[in-house]
């Protein structure tokens, strides 16, 4: 069984697992850790990850990135309408109000949710797993930031039942930043002693989270959390996209806005010299060739005056950190670190501002970007039965109260009765699914909760009332049911639309491998043509005629015209026909060069076994004591096999060295290969037979002694009672 922990974030993805007695991060197909979040679609198939994010500025109508957030809102939600304009596809208001995308995909014009955007993100990482692990991977645990609705988590819920993968739960960004930090800790206080107390910071491309965790051994409790949604990377980037838009608009008089591709490409760079400044105080260029109207642009920031810039993003990062402060009620002193993660901490000005605030320096023991994932990988190994580890409580706290409200059949109000089963920032350790509510056996009403009895008690009316209410009832049957539970959510899934997206999503699943076989046929064609056209004026122009270089060569240049005119778009059958008609001309010269060059080593080890046999011959008939326990019949028959290797292998050489080497060779490795086990099958048998063992003969005096010492001279016996001789004292045996 796989564990596996997955980091879904707004602009990358993270995936780790639990094996070799540890947490490892998997690396995608390009030996990248680091998965982008962006989806490109295409006439027949789509991209995921690494090779979408390419596609960005050439097909970015279809290719969508930034969607994380989109879960359960409404297309009408003000920040989906806010990001509306940043985004370079479009976005199209579902049935149910919800926010989907318009895309153009298999050349049709296709409407996909928020929920089959993720499960298609979520199907690349689970093919990523699974071929790291080399095994099927179904379970898993899935990051959330920590502000995300109860909508919004069953949004997600949702892309991973239609990507095939069971989630066995959803944890917060930071709590998995705490369980990564505090589970291999060895020095944590002992359960009765005073709690170590640590600030989580999580600052990624679009959000930024802090949260406080007390720790014991074996035990974790969120105290506090708070969060800006709105503050991250992105917003660093957006200001410095907006100088830029402004300056180039001055100088080249160019209008970014107006052009998708170049403000993608704007936003690009923009970030790498953002990168840039969080290392370098230097005045740094940036520079795009053939911009826009085949203008070339340049200009230059540094960090100094990229922070006066971000003067009031900057005044935004005390909020969330006094915030959690004033719910743990604790003071500075008691904040024994302050952990950092998620790329945006790398900026100067943000670790500043947070270590001024607590009046320590930062932490950055814990991996930027990979934390959230690994944290995500050991919870799934603690709910696992599967794997071993060692007993760890998490007690997470959830900044949204929850809130039942019921309505009694036998109610004739017109309103509802409601409870606060939980207040904001709450701590629970189970989100329960079914409660249990007391009625009376013939259904007159329900029974009054523990808090009105006491609301009751506190006046003498209400004592009598309770006590007539009591005795009224006191023989009165009381059975308990089981009452379920709705979440108040309008945007969640129905199964039979779940249902169809699973199915849609294996189709294109079959799709997407359909055309990557047909992409690998073309490119199969296509290499096949370069390797031999270079091979041919290479390697193997000696061993190619005129007539057969100059066919095939108008045979291969005649292929690569094909292939980017009518071949191509075409159908895996016919590249792979194409393939095996240029083999038919190619494979002959490389077999000649391929046999050449293997042929002295296949000669070379047949003449040793031939010369090492005939020795071992020479040495019997010159009676070598080592091969005198074998019969003349026996080395008659290596003889005579000897004997044929040899005569076969000078008639092989001899036809060999008549014929060019452009010519078909006379003999080929694999029968030279064949010649030599067939000579070591009929004489290692031979050769390799032991001696037979020989007694020798006993004196007398030691008969009498054997007869006459009993049981002492049994010590030389062997297991079947024989007698085994010893060497005379004072000697040595020797074999």
């Amino acid at each position: 069984m796989s564990v596996v922990g997955i980091d879904v974030g707004f602009q990358n993805c993270y995936i780790a697992v639990a094996r070799s007695g540890g947490i490892e991060t998997i690396a995608n197909e390009y030996s990248d850790r680091c998965t982008p979040a962006c989806i490109s679609l295409a006439s027949k198939n789509r991209t995921i990850g690494n090779a979408a994010k390419s596609q960005i500025i050439t097909n970015f109508k279809n290719t969508v990135h930034g969607f994380k957030k989109f879960h359960g809102r409404a297309v009408d939600d003000q920040f989906v309408q806010g990001e509306k304009s940043k985004l370079p596809y479009n976005l199209h208001k579902l049935d149910n109000g919800s926010t989907g995308i318009k895309v153009r995909y298999l050349n049709e014009d296709k409407v996909f949710t928020i929920e089959q955007m993720t499960a298609m993100l979520l199907t690349k990482l689970k093919e990523t797993s699974e071929h790291a692990l080399k095994k099927p991977v179904v379970d898993c645990v899935i990051s959330v930031p920590s502000f995300f609705t109860d909508v919004e988590r069953r949004s997600l819920m949702d892309a991973t039942q239609i990507a095939g993968l069971n989630c066995l739960r959803l944890i917060n960004d930071t709590t998995a930043v705490a369980l990564a930090y505090g589970i291999y800790k060895q020095d944590l206080p002992n359960p009765e002693e005073k709690p170590r107390n640590v600030v989580f910071v999580d600052i990624g491309h679009s959000s930024y989270q802090v949260s406080i965790a007390s720790f014991n051994k074996g035990k974790l409790k969120v105290l506090a959390t708070a969060f800006d949604p709105y503050l991250g990377g992105r917003n660093f980037d957006e200001l410095l996209v907006e100088y830029f838009c402004g300056d180039f608009k001055n100088r080249f008089k160019l209008n970014v806005k107006d052009n998708p591709r170049a403000l993608l490409r704007l936003y690009q760079e923009c970030e790498k010299l953002k990168k840039l400044m969080s290392a370098n105080s230097s005045d740094l260029p940036l520079n795009i060739e053939c911009f826009m109207n085949d203008i070339d642009v340049h200009g230059k920031m540094n960090r100094v005056q990229f922070e006066e810039m971000c003067a009031q993003l900057l005044m935004r990062v005390e909020a969330p950190l006094k915030s959690v402060m004033e719910q743990s009620k604790l003071s500075r002193d008691e904040i024994y670190a302050i952990e950092v993660v998620g790329g945006a901490t790398r900026i100067p000005a943000i670790k500043e501002r947070i270590s001024k605030f607590f009046g320590k320096d930062i932490s950055t023991t814990l991996n930027a970007d990979e934390a959230v994932a690994r944290g995500c990988a050991l919870q799934c190994a603690i709910l696992s039965p599967a794997f071993k580890v060692r007993e760890f409580s998490i007690t997470d706290a959830v900044p949204f109260p929850i809130t039942l409200r019921w309505k009694s059949q036998t109610d004739e109000s017109v309103g509802c009765s409601m409870l606060l089963v939980y207040k904001e920032y709450s701590k629970r350790e189970n989100i329960f699914s079914t409660n249990k509510m007391q009625v009376d056996q013939e259904g007159q009403g329900e029974q009054p909760t523990e808090e009105e009895k006491m609301n009751n008690s506190g006046n003498k009316d209400g004592d009598k009332q309770d006590q007539g209410a009591s005795s009224s009832k006191a023989n009165t049957k009381v059975k308990s049911v089981d009452l379920p539970i709705w979440a108040n959510t309008t945007r969640q899934l129905d199964q039979d639309v779940l249902n169809n997206f699973v199915d849609y999503e294996k189709k294109m699943i079959i799709q997407d491998k359909l055309e990557k076989e047909r992409n690998d046929a073309k490119n199969a064609v296509e290499e096949y043509v370069y390797e031999v056209r270079d091979k041919l004026c290479g390697i193997y122009e000696r061993y190619v005629t005129e007539d057969e270089s100059n066919r095939l060569t108008i045979m291969l240049e005649d292929t690569e015209i094909w292939l980017y005119e009518e071949g191509e778009d075409q159908e895996k059958d016919i590249y792979q026909d194409k393939l095996s008609e240029l083999k038919k001309f190619g494979e002959p010269i490389e077999e000649r060069y391929r046999e050449h060059e293997g042929r002295p080593r296949a000669f070379d080890e047949l003449g040793k076994k031939i010369q090492l046999f005939m020795k071992a011959v020479d040495m019997y008939k010159q009676k070598d004591e080592r091969y005198q326990h074998l019969s003349a019949e026996e080395m008659s028959v290596v003889e005579k096999s000897v004997c044929e290797a040899l005569g076969w292998m000078n008639t092989k050489m001899n036809a060999q060295s008549k014929l060019t080497v452009a010519q078909d060779p006379a003999v080929k490795v694999a029968e030279i290969i064949q010649k030599i086990q067939e000579l070591e099958d009929v004489c290692h048998p031979v050769f390799n037979r032991p001696k037979p063992k020989t007694e020798e003969p006993v004196e007398e005096g030691d008969k009498n002694n054997g007869a006459h010492n009993g049981p002492a001279a049994q010590q030389g016996a062997d297991s079947k009672g024989n007698q085994q001789m010893k060497p005379p004292s004072g000697e040595m045996e020797v074999d």
